[in-house]
């Protein structure tokens, strides 16, 4: 498997001259992924942190240029890493808004943990599950069927959220009081 490192993940959030509020939004992601995968390798093992970071870190990695394309944002960005050699990060991009699908009797798996960490960013601060998706109703939500597809987004988010914290020793309004803490060690 091919997985960027910290340092090429940089070089291309450059390269791609994303906005300096959407890259610190995606290192908040990146933060959380990298706590989630710490705290749930006890019961999955098999968790990838580096594939994890990595993809939280470029999952927005299309979007400033989304502003004026009008494209799907994890749909190109999903390619463009697929493209480059680390398809495993683009599968993992290209999910980050939308799961291909919600299991919870599955393993946890890194497309649900940067899925996950992404709703619970807003710009660059942990919020509630239900404050993202106020955000991104209001943000999104300009017509039916966008309103459908976060209602059903939403619905399964809240799943995903008791399937990951049924996994853990802290709820999920401990989450920014834990990163926050785990942020300052690592300074």
């Amino acid at each position: 498997m091919n997985i960027p490192s910290k340092k090429e993940c940089f070089k291309l959030i450059k390269k791609m001259d994303m906005m300096d509020h959407i890259i610190d939004h995606s290192i908040m992601v990146s933060n959380v992924s990298l706590f989630l995968c710490a705290k749930l390798k006890v019961s999955s093992p098999n968790l990838d942190t580096q594939l994890a970071t990595s993809a939280a870190l470029l999952h927005d990695i299309t979007k400033t240029r989304s502003f004026d394309t009008k494209e799907s944002h994890s749909e190109t960005g999903g390619q463009m890493l697929t493209k480059m050699g680390y398809p495993e990060v683009g599968d993992i991009i290209r999910q980050h808004v939308i799961l291909d699908s919600y299991k919870n009797n599955s393993p946890i798996s890194e497309q649900e943990i940067v899925n996950y960490s992404d709703k619970r960013i807003l710009h660059d601060k942990i919020v509630s599950l239900n404050k993202r998706l106020e955000y991104i109703k209001i943000r999104y939500g300009s017509n039916k069927e966008f309103k459908d597809r976060i209602q059903i987004m939403w619905e399964n988010t809240i799943i995903l959220e008791n399937k990951l914290f049924g996994q853990l020793d802290i709820t999920p309004n401990q989450l920014s009081e834990c990163v926050t803490k785990e942020i300052k060690k690592e300074a």
